[in-house]
């Protein structure tokens, strides 16, 4: 884990729905309510997408619950927030999604220096029996877990 990096919510759905090409960190334009309830943990994004308009990328089905403590003036939870990336990468991530099957995914919201990020994954969708394969290695893996940890028992 880097360093000054605090991971407040994981996507895993996604990872286990979709094949992960790409992964971009980026920030997130938020207004006042919505950083405090990040910071709370107060996040949901199991279908959450992201898509590029006019060169600009934005993440939908993104849901950032009301700050409980804060006035009238709250924030829109389900409004489409901006991430902010570079152009370059927007380009190339514009390129790769315009390819057949491919989309745009949060992946993991974090606070790294005290700022709000966001993991977004260029991502294709996985089979059934991909699905299943992932299952599988996961089953095996944790048996050959439970092997080593009954050996070192005696």
């Amino acid at each position: 884990m880097a360093e000054g990096r605090k991971i407040i919510s994981e996507n895993r759905k996604a990872r286990f729905n979709y094949f992960v090409e790409e992964s971009y960190e980026c920030g997130i334009a938020l207004q006042g309510t919505e950083v405090k309830s990040v910071k709370n943990g107060s996040v949901s994004f199991p279908d959450g997408f992201a898509e590029v308009i006019n060169n600009e990328v934005w993440v939908k089905n993104f849901h950032i619950s009301e700050y409980s403590f804060s006035s009238i003036f709250n924030h829109n939870p389900d409004r489409p927030k901006k991430l902010l990336l570079h152009r370059e990468e927007i380009k190339r991530i514009t390129r790769k999604v315009e390819e057949k099957g491919y989309t745009l995914i949060p992946l993991d919201i974090y606070l790294k220096n005290g700022r709000v990020k966001m993991t977004i994954g260029v991502c294709k969708g996985k089979k059934a029996f991909d699905k299943r394969d992932t299952i599988k290695e996961r089953d095996l893996q944790r048996e050959t877990q439970r092997e080593i940890a009954r050996e070192l028992r005696g």
